[in-house]
């Protein structure tokens, strides 16, 4: 058994197993964006994300075939690549924050003030009175793009440390507010001429 693993690492082409990782890598990264795109109804994206995706595969596949039974432990290197692509599409997608989301706050104190502040920053609020296990709440509604989702919750655990909130996604979004005062970030930051 021992002299099988042996053979199997003597035989295999260290060069090539770590293409077909990487290719596999990418294009299950690619996509695991492109599904995200489709949810979010970004077609375009989703149509180059596909094209791209759909070309790597072609590729790592086409070549596979003809020598993983020579090489039985390219096999293991293209699951482990798949399984890694579907976590590196994971955090990509989180760093980029593709969409709007729904959040919704629940508070039993400083509804008032924590609704004006979010206005103050640019934020469309409304709200409804309810009524909770304890007594009457407030039930604030914001929609707002997902890489805001961070700094709203801070700012509203500030206000309310005791505030209970669910997020949910948007599907579609007639106009969203961009917060005010949002320092300019990768990119635009470069170009921008004061």
């Amino acid at each position: 058994m021992g002299m099988d693993v042996l053979g199997l690492l003597q035989n295999t082409d260290w060069l090539y197993a770590v293409f077909v990782f990487f290719a596999r890598l990418v294009d299950v990264s690619l996509g695991t964006l492109r599904t995200i795109a489709i949810v979010h109804g970004r077609t375009l994206l989703a149509f180059m994300l596909g094209f791209f995706e759909s070309a790597i595969w072609l590729v790592v596949v086409s070549t596979i075939v003809q020598t993983v039974t020579q090489q039985p432990l390219l096999g293991i290197v293209y699951a482990f690549g798949f399984a890694s692509g579907n976590l590196v599409g994971i955090k990509i997608e989180k760093w980029i924050a593709i969409g709007h989301l729904i959040f919704r706050i629940i508070s039993r104190k400083n509804s008032g003030s924590m609704a004006a502040t979010l206005r103050d920053k640019g934020y469309r609020v409304t709200t409804f009175a309810g009524e909770g296990k304890d007594g009457p709440v407030q039930e604030l509604y914001v929609v707002c793009r997902r890489k805001d989702l961070k700094n709203l919750m801070h700012t509203v655990l500030m206000i309310d440390p005791e505030a209970f909130y669910v997020t949910e996604q948007a599907g579609s979004v007639s106009n969203v507010c961009r917060p005010i005062m949002q320092p300019i970030t990768g990119w635009r930051a470069i170009f921008k001429k004061k």
